[in-house]
């Protein structure tokens, strides 16, 4: 039996005979395979940087937050580590991962800045992160939440920038490749046009990221007709706004910045 956060009893929050784990396993291997079969090597390498951000996660970055080191320090070290891992495992050590990763990193450290800076500007506590109180009462009261949450806006918006700058970087080189005699500005800007298009869906996908998990809370909002001004006032939809603005500055700076490396 598991006492959530609100005080409420939660029981058989774990299956004895495992049933879930045995359909989460199936549902792993079936993405393996279908990710194989369609990306070939790529799709094992793809498999291996996400094996790998995952124990990086698990057994590095929460330890490390739990001991209570620096959060956004710890943080930023770890992305742009998982960055280089990542980017190289999809193109190996040469020219394109250099540009890859040069333009993820400056898309990460404005992410960094400018998500410290408004989260300052909202006040914006780190509570507003679920089951922070949890972490508490369970003996971390020393735990500087709102570091750990001005962390997480770069973290999120990571995975989003490291594929704006692959896709950028790959239809660079695809084009200068067919086209060697191309000048160094036109090969750039072919490199912003494809930033260009991408930015459109990529900033609305962090949208539906971040804001999928809140379309219960905008339903009572609709139902009790709260205006508009005390929905964006309040700080649960100010912290989402955070994280998909900020998120999206940092794309706006990984494009060209790609396209010039």
């Amino acid at each position: 039996m598991v006492v959530s956060h609100d005080g409420d009893t939660i029981t058989n929050v774990t299956m004895s005979d495992h049933y879930r784990l045995s359909w989460e396993l199936v549902m792993a291997i079936g993405f393996a395979i279908f990710l194989i079969l369609f990306a070939g090597p790529t799709g094992v390498r793809a498999i291996a940087s996400f094996v790998l951000t995952v124990l990086t996660l698990w057994k590095v970055l929460v330890p490390l937050y739990l001991k209570g080191y620096n959060p956004i320090w710890i943080g930023l070290a770890i992305t742009l580590f998982l960055t280089v891992l990542i980017i190289a495992l999809v193109y190996g050590f040469d020219r394109r991962c250099l540009a890859a990763v040069s333009g993820s990193f400056l898309g990460i450290l404005v992410t960094c800045v400018l998500g410290v800076l408004f989260t300052d500007l909202f006040q914006i506590h780190g509570a507003v992160m679920s089951y922070s109180e949890s972490l508490l009462y369970s003996g971390y009261q020393d735990l500087n939440l709102t570091q750990i949450f001005m962390a997480s806006i770069f973290i999120g918006a990571s995975g989003a920038i490291m594929d704006l700058s692959v896709d950028i970087t790959s239809a660079v080189y695809e084009v200068v490749e067919k086209r060697p005699d191309l000048t160094w500005w036109e090969a750039t800007r072919s490199g912003m046009n494809v930033g260009r298009a991408a930015m459109g869906t990529m900033t609305t996908t962090l949208l539906f990221a971040y804001s999928g998990g809140y379309v219960a809370l905008l339903m009572v909002f609709m139902a009790q007709g709260t205006p508009v001004e005390n929905i964006l006032n309040y700080k649960y939809v100010a912290a989402e706004l955070i994280h998909t603005v900020i998120g999206s500055f940092g794309l706006v700076t990984v494009a060209p910045c790609t396209a010039l490396c």
